[in-house]
């Protein structure tokens, strides 16, 4: 077991989550609130899930409303972190469209199961990774536009449409979203073990099968991180995705 669930667990996280919100208090970086907030949410959603899990995965009808809640979650995480106003709404179609081809995909061709037990992980691993990418390249691009728009209207000027005015802003910044990604990737095995392989060791498999299965999880993520990356840049320069001007 890697780790023991007793008193002492419980003690070291809440002092953990409060040493991260009163660094970022009196480093005044403007989230210390957040950050226990979404420590205190993480632990109540945990033990939520940890007792309905067993329940979702016996039945396909409750594995897929419990995918769609993760899936609306993230839509909204997503969205409002990107813009106040009603167009976080668009927030559904770069996570969509990055994660139901990678899954549809992984299904058709047998390498993931229509199994809750296996189907769950994944899918929720995905559609972080999505929601991450869209936050970060929503916002890239969407702080870029603001700071550089006179760049946007001289490309007007020059004869450029709107869309690709603001595209030329906006890509390159909108694609550092892809770095932590990216990095991961590259260092894995080198800087971190990340958690599907250390869980897969933990339960037994064999290293060569818990890297592949890690590798595979990556690659996917990556897959899925570019094509939600692209779309949310792509409803920017459109003007779908906006802030209402201060």
């Amino acid at each position: 077991m890697l780790l023991t669930v007793n008193v002492t667990f419980g003690a070291v996280l809440a002092v953990l989550l409060a040493v991260a919100a009163t660094v970022a208090a009196v480093a005044r970086l403007g989230r210390a609130r957040e950050i226990a907030v979404a420590g205190v949410r993480a632990a109540v959603q945990l033990a939520a899930v940890s007792l309905v899990i067993g329940w979702v995965v016996r039945s396909l009808p409750l594995l897929f409303a419990f995918l769609l809640l993760m899936y609306a979650v993230a839509v909204r995480t997503a969205g409002r972190r990107i813009t106040a106003n009603r167009t976080w709404r668009w927030a559904w179609l770069p996570i969509a469209a990055g994660v139901v081809p990678v899954v549809a995909a992984l299904l058709l061709t047998g390498l993931v199961p229509l199994k809750g037990i296996t189907l769950v992980p994944v899918t929720g691993i995905l559609i972080g990774g999505a929601l991450t990418a869209t936050v970060l390249g929503g916002r890239r691009a969407l702080d870029e536009l603001g700071l550089r728009h006179g760049e946007v209207e001289a490309g007007m000027a020059l004869g450029l449409l709107v869309r690709d005015a603001r595209m030329e802003v906006a890509r390159p910044a909108a694609s550092d979203a892809l770095l932590p990604g990216l990095d991961q990737t590259r260092t894995v095995g080198l800087v971190t073990l990340p958690g599907a392989f250390v869980g897969m060791l933990l339960g037994g498999a064999s290293p060569l099968l818990a890297g592949a299965v890690q590798l595979f999880v990556l690659v996917a993520l990556m897959a899925v991180q570019a094509v939600a990356v692209s779309v949310v840049l792509e409803l920017v320069a459109r003007g779908r995705l906006y802030r209402d001007s201060p």
